[in-house]
């Protein structure tokens, strides 16, 4: 029964290597605290403006920062001590967190405001995500970086679930001004834990690469290296390209706040909605066992895909917010098993001399991906209406991520090569 049990349990044992640990725990309680921000900022954006589409332009403010210094922070990720990078990125995400908390107080109401301070936060996250993700094969042994991410993956979740529905009771209890105000003030008081953790890590300079290569630069030249490492590896660009395909066509984000109001009264509604798919992720993380027993993990990465985007159509079809909420933890658990395949994919081709680069696109791609999301949603329910923006782009993502599938075929044949080293190579 032990041994059954093993098998579709979380893999723990990262958390025996105390750096890792202090990092895991104060990512995790910090990103609980940014959820009230991620749920704040567009219902004071949607309260101001009264527009779905302007709710989707926070996903453009953030969207620009991130393809810069997604890309730049990752190549300074194999150039510098990434330890430094992560709490000099960290710092400036949590002044713009600040601001966020001043204009509120200041009652300021000011929409192109908003979008400002979006994008310095974004720039903030868009330089520590990659040397984040890069330190993890560099504390923990490689046989477990697999488990780590798993781990990493589902804690996030827990706070995207935890987090906007403490969030939601914050607006069911208070008016919308005083509501974002204190939620505002939850994530800059909560963001000081990922400065501890950051702290505790030990120095994690850049190791050496072959004497016959030249020194990597966090510049032009060092982020154009990255690029043609990526293009050697078709699976790699087709596992971004499926990513890309279900988070710009089937993220429903960007309508959350509409269809609370419109639908479901409003109040404690959007904080269901907003967690509803991190719920799914974190069941699916607790149950994530056999992930690690695939072989096929290509295939499984287009089922996964595929079956994100079928429940996201089938929850904007429902009228209920309980039968929402199901529907869309169900493409939550579908986005925790490819996100988990990506990633591992991702940190079996790279060498550490290039990690850092990698993870910048991998962190453009991933993060980048749901604020084209967010765009596409505002936008299109504008001119057709949010269910049909909703449900249009769900069916979308999964038929072109099957097409994606049978004109290349290298993805989902793709099966990790014997004696994986977990990426550390």
């Amino acid at each position: 029964m032990d041994r059954k049990r093993r098998r579709w349990v979380i893999d723990t044992r990262p958390l025996g290597v105390a750096p890792y640990r202090r990092m895991w725990a104060g990512n995790g309680v910090s990103f609980f605290g940014y959820q009230f921000t991620a749920v704040a900022v567009p219902v004071q954006m949607f309260a101001i403006t009264n527009s779905s589409a302007w709710v989707g332009l926070l996903g453009v403010a953030a969207l620009v920062p991130l393809l810069i210094f997604g890309l730049w922070g990752g190549a300074a990720a194999d150039v510098v001590d990434r330890r430094l990078l992560l709490l000099a990125s960290s710092t400036l995400a949590w002044l713009a967190t600040l601001a966020l908390l001043a204009q509120a107080l200041l009652r300021l109401d000011s929409a192109w405001l908003l979008l400002a301070i979006t994008a310095v936060q974004s720039v903030g996250f868009a330089v520590s995500s990659p040397a984040r993700q890069a330190i993890i094969p560099r504390i923990v042994p490689g046989e477990l970086v697999p488990a780590a991410n798993t781990l990493a993956y589902t804690t996030t979740t827990v706070g995207g679930v935890l987090g906007p529905l403490a969030a939601g009771l914050i607006f069911g209890t208070f008016a919308t001004g005083t509501g974002v105000t204190v939620a505002y003030a939850v994530d800059a008081l909560l963001f000081t834990i990922a400065f501890w953790a950051a702290w505790r890590l030990p120095p994690i300079p850049p190791l050496a690469g072959p004497a016959d290569e030249p020194r990597p630069s966090a510049g032009l030249r060092g982020i154009a290296d990255g690029l043609r490492f990526l293009v050697t590896k078709p699976v790699l660009l087709l596992s971004f390209a499926v990513d890309i395909v279900a988070m710009v066509f089937a993220m429903p984000r960007a309508l959350f706040p509409e269809v609370a109001a419109e639908r479901f009264g409003g109040g404690a509604a959007v904080g269901w909605l907003f967690s509803a798919i991190a719920l799914g992720s974190v069941v699916g993380g607790l149950t994530s066992g056999w992930i690690g027993r695939i072989r096929r993990q290509g295939f499984a990465l287009v089922v996964a895909v595929v079956g994100w985007g079928v429940a996201v159509a089938l929850s904007g079809l429902a009228r209920s917010l309980w039968l929402m909420v199901l529907l869309l933890a169900v493409a939550g658990a579908a986005d925790l098993v490819s996100a988990v395949y990506r990633q591992s994919i991702l940190q079996t081709y790279a060498p550490d001399r290039l990690r850092g680069r990698l993870q910048g696109v991998f962190t453009v791609v991933v993060a980048g991906g749901p604020r084209l999301g967010d765009l596409r949603a505002g936008a299109t329910a504008g001119v057709v209406g949010p269910t049909a923006s909703w449900v249009g782009g769900g069916l979308l993502a999964a038929g072109l991520a099957v097409v994606l599938a049978l004109v290349f075929p290298a993805l989902h044949r793709y099966r990790p090569p014997p004696g994986d080293d977990g990426g550390t190579r």
